[in-house]
């Protein structure tokens, strides 16, 4: 299984959106600081995922929500919720 996630930082209004393989592993990587640019927004938790059979939906997907489009989508989403 792929996924396509948004992350929010709790102490921030900063929202990360990404892709992969195993989301639990992912987010903890993000925890821990592995990721050099959002390094500064920790602690994250995660607010909104999908699920994919193969990986090149999931980078589409990713790439949706970091469009104009996908922003107001995820806007409403995350708002609903």
């Amino acid at each position: 299984m792929f996924y396509a996630y948004v992350i929010k930082s709790i102490d921030h209004n900063y929202y990360y959106k990404g892709h992969c393989e195993d989301i639990e592993k992912r987010l903890a990587q993000h925890n821990n600081g592995l990721t050099k640019s959002i390094k500064p927004y920790i602690p994250f938790k995660l607010v909104y995922f999908e699920v994919f059979t193969n990986r090149e939906d999931a980078i589409k997907r990713e790439k949706y929500f970091k469009s104009a489009a996908g922003r107001k989508f995820l806007k409403v989403k995350l708002i609903a919720n």
